[in-house]
């Protein structure tokens, strides 16, 4: 897909208007929607805490939409309200108990051009909340081990994929500089589906517009195969990696 091509896909609303929304507001200030997929519909202690942080979000859009509404009441007019949309979808369950969920979102708010922002969650279904891959390695330090590996091998596929786009001039430590080897800055995560039934290929880091590149470039999912990470290990993140990344995965993400 050309540049073009991603940032078109950057202006159209994470669903379809004739699907029926989970959470939804319509006023003169705002149009917001929050979707789950039917994957997370099955799993009732994930939905409701998906959708009660969905309603969050939505509140506290409206809030601000009704306030940029009475400070800018000739745009609103002129270009209606605000519109956002938060699409929940399952990515992978691995091992039968772990759900690495992507929270996919898109943002206008009559600027220069729409935006969307993704994040993750990793749910366990056993505990019925949300965890981190800390459980997967034997220390995740800030700066440790682990995650300067990690960030080392994010930061080549970056550049490799870079270099597949044909944008290979934001290919740069200046780009890269929000990427700390820490868990809250190294990226949104999720675990990547395998070729063999109930595991993990790997880890994937999925970095909106702007976040390591211009935002022509659009979003970014970058994949770190198991294998470079397995020296870091604990015999539970043994027990679920393994495999390899399916190409069909390959070719959705990308």
């Amino acid at each position: 897909m050309g540049l073009a091509g991603l940032v078109a896909c950057l202006c159209l609303p994470a669903r379809a208007a004739d699907q029926k929304p989970d959470a939804t507001i319509k006023n003169a200030s705002i149009e917001a929607s929050v979707y789950l997929d039917d994957k997370i519909k099955a799993d009732s202690a994930l939905a409701a805490d998906c959708l009660a942080e969905g309603k969050k979000w939505i509140d506290k859009n409206a809030a601000e939409a009704a306030t940029d509404r009475k400070q800018e009441p000739d745009l609103f007019k002129e270009r209606g309200g605000y519109s956002f949309e938060r699409k929940y979808s399952v990515r992978s369950i691995v091992d039968g108990r772990y759900v690495s969920v992507l929270r996919d979102d898109y943002m206008n708010t009559l600027g220069a051009h729409p935006n969307s922002d993704v994040n993750t969650i990793l749910w366990d279904t056993t505990e019925k909340k949300r965890i981190s891959i800390r459980p997967f390695f034997t220390e995740t330090a800030d700066n440790g081990p682990t995650l300067t590996a990690m960030r080392k091998a994010v930061i080549a596929a970056l550049n490799a994929e870079k270099k597949r786009r044909g944008a290979g001039e934001s290919a740069t430590a200046e780009w890269y500089k929000e990427l700390k080897p820490t868990l809250l800055k190294i990226g949104a995560v999720t675990m990547a589906p395998s070729t063999e039934a109930g595991k993990s290929s790997g880890l994937t880091f999925h970095y909106p517009p702007y976040a390591v590149g211009p935002y022509a470039e659009g979003q970014y999912v970058i994949f770190v195969p198991w294998e470079t990470l397995k020296p870091y290990l604990t015999p539970q993140g043994a027990k679920i990696f393994a495999g390899a990344r399916p190409k069909g995965d390959a070719d959705d993400q990308q």
